[in-house]
């Protein structure tokens, strides 16, 4: 088929839509179909960068306790008709579909088969609960829609009822065990690993504080802190007038450097407070074969098992923490049991196995339509048959 992965981020910027739409877009052409990301420009990217086609500018804004990005163009429609007509999609994948204002126009002009993936989870929205009001013709033109996690599921269903096919988010097994530990720290010191932007709902705050608890306590450990964000001074003044020795801030690393951080570490910590849909870290950290100590939140039960690659804490509670991660500092044949049952769960995540779902999905979607008499104009490919998987 001829596929349009729609992000309304700019794409290849980071974050954990525009990785999965990476991923998405790599697989998908391994099992032989002629793909397309559809994005924004950010500063002075060209139009057309191979398989990526931008329409409009994209700018940063604050978004769920985080900085997301909104698109913009005056020519928004004649921009997305011309690329419409020229590509001739049969399917058309969004990402958070309703985010402004590629991803909604697209979708408003799309004569091809609609699917949308919804990453996002949180408390009350204000934007979904104007949106509910506004984008309820949009949410009528999708033919298919899919959820990351429960979490995200429920939430978005909310605001737009609907069937929800779950499907996670995947990890590239393969690079993270293949990653070498970086020697400069494998001294004997255990490794206390962070990795996620530094923002409030992140919780690097409370994992520094716990970090002080335990160095209290006599646990030796090193602490790395990798990622950048508004609270990074803060974190930063913390750990200097508390005298805190063996913490690093790495900043933003690559890819490569972030496979090796995992590897590298002893324990994988994510103290995040809430308002996470799934929790690509964790995978990673599983796929590096490192345990976990984590917040006991929706958007992370469906991605590790309390007790076999992960230790759940309350969120936000310092003690807690620092008693998890003592606890797995202190003993080796845990850390390396949990280590163990990660890679294994890991294997279930892999891009292979999340695009097959996808693909299986796809095929779903449209037979349905086909049955129903529905197929949109623009659908010109072979109705795809039931796969094993999707019959079982």
């Amino acid at each position: 088929m001829k596929i349009g992965l729609v992000t309304p981020y700019v794409y290849p910027l980071p974050g954990g839509v525009n990785e999965h739409v990476r991923f998405l877009y790599e697989n998908l052409r391994l099992r032989g179909h002629d793909v397309r990301i559809l994005s924004s420009s950010h500063g002075l990217q060209r139009s057309s960068e191979g398989d990526v086609i931008r329409i409009g500018k994209g700018f940063s804004m604050p978004s769920n306790g985080s900085v997301g990005t909104i698109t913009f163009s005056p020519r928004y429609l004649s921009q997305v008709r011309t690329v419409l007509d020229r590509e001739k999609f049969d399917l058309l994948h969004f990402h958070e579909p309703f985010v402004p204002f590629l991803s909604p126009i697209v979708l408003r002009q799309s004569q091809s088969v609609n699917v949308a993936t919804f990453h996002a989870y949180g408390g009350f929205s204000p934007a979904y609960e104007l949106g509910k009001r506004t984008l309820g013709s949009y949410a009528e033109r999708l033919h298919g829609r899919i959820a990351v996690s429960a979490a995200a599921s429920h939430f978005v269903d909310r605001f737009f009822p609907g069937d929800y096919k779950v499907i996670p988010n995947g990890v590239d097994v393969g690079r993270f065990q293949r990653a070498v530990p970086i020697a400069r720290w494998q001294d004997g010191t255990p490794n206390v690993l962070f990795v996620g932007r530094l923002e409030d709902r992140k919780g690097l705050p409370h994992l520094l504080k716990a970090f002080r608890l335990m160095r209290k306590s006599g646990v030796e450990c090193r602490l790395l802190v990798v990622g950048s964000g508004p609270q990074e001074r803060e974190d930063r003044r913390y750990v200097l007038t508390r005298g805190l020795h063996n913490v690093e801030f790495l900043g933003r690393v690559t890819d490569s450097e972030k496979s090796q951080l995992f590897r590298t570490a002893d324990v994988f910590v994510s103290p995040a407070t809430g308002r996470e849909s799934f929790g690509i870290v964790l995978l990673e950290a599983m796929a590096a074969g490192t345990p976990i100590v984590c917040s006991d939140i929706h958007g992370y039960k469906g991605v590790v098992q309390r007790g076999r690659q992960a230790l759940l804490v309350p969120p936000g509670d310092s003690k807690a923490l620092a008693a998890a991660i003592a606890e797995l500092v202190a003993d080796a044949d845990l850390r390396a049991t949990m280590g163990a049952a990660g890679l294994v769960r890991a294997e279930q995540f892999s891009w292979e196995q999340v695009t097959a779902k996808v693909e299986d999905y796809y095929g779903f979607v449209i037979r349905r339509l086909a049955a129903q008499g529905q197929l949109p104009i623009g659908f010109n490919a072979e109705i795809p048959q039931p796969t094993h998987a999707t019959q079982r």
